[in-house]
């Protein structure tokens, strides 16, 4: 996944790729009560005079280890009937982060037609006020 903005070119690229989840979600009587198969691919920009370490440790960075348990909490309130519905969420933990300047997540519903790999959905977003 390339992805370019003038406002991300200071900035270092933190990404998640294809995290499996098996959910339920889906809006249609067939896709209720049951788990779906779903990736998500998650990516966000910190600034790099933010988050260029100079000693070598984890305290000078955006650890990307608060997305997953971020996530688990998104899906375990319950069924969530869209798609939109769980990027936005998940778009809106990874900007909750102070550092996050922008966030940019997919979902893929991966067992909805039997002719196509998937049906997704892509969100990207800046936090209100970024440069």
């Amino acid at each position: 996944m390339s992805f370019y903005h003038p406002k991300l070119e200071h900035c270092r690229r933190i990404f998640i790729r294809n995290y499996r989840l098996d959910m339920e979600i889906g809006i249609y009587p067939h896709e209720k009560n049951k788990s779906q198969y779903v990736l998500v691919n998650i990516e966000f920009w910190v600034p790099l005079a933010l988050t260029t370490p100079k000693n070598d440790n984890i305290n000078e960075i955006v650890n990307h280890d608060f997305v997953r348990p971020g996530i688990q909490a998104i899906i375990s309130r319950g069924h969530i009937n869209l798609q939109e519905t769980l990027c936005d969420a998940i778009v809106a933990l990874c900007l909750a982060h102070p550092t996050v300047v922008a966030a940019r997540v997919s979902t893929e519903k991966r067992e909805v037609y039997p002719d196509c790999e998937c049906a997704g959905i892509e969100v990207f977003k800046f936090k209100d006020g970024a440069a």
